[in-house]
């Protein structure tokens, strides 16, 4: 009788952790939900990057300029 008592005991625990399991469908809409999110992401730091090099390129210009007003005021 001890035994029985131990196998049920144990079918009753596995059924348990079993209903807690997430079934595949709930782990493919979490997937893709990650995945979305992700992306979002890395559009971002894309845009960010974009954003980065465009105002290095519009820092050496404003210098350039600044460079070339010194010699005309002849400040430098």
């Amino acid at each position: 009788m001890e035994m029985e008592d131990k196998i049920i005991n144990k079918l009753v625990e596995m059924d348990a952790k079993l209903d807690q399991m997430s079934t595949k469908s709930e782990l493919l809409i979490l997937r893709e939900e990650m995945n979305l999110h992700f992306d979002q992401q890395e559009q971002i730091l894309q845009r960010l990057d974009q954003e980065r090099l465009f105002t290095l390129e519009r820092i050496k210009r404003i210098e350039a300029d600044v460079e070339q007003m010194k010699t005309i005021l002849q400040i430098a």
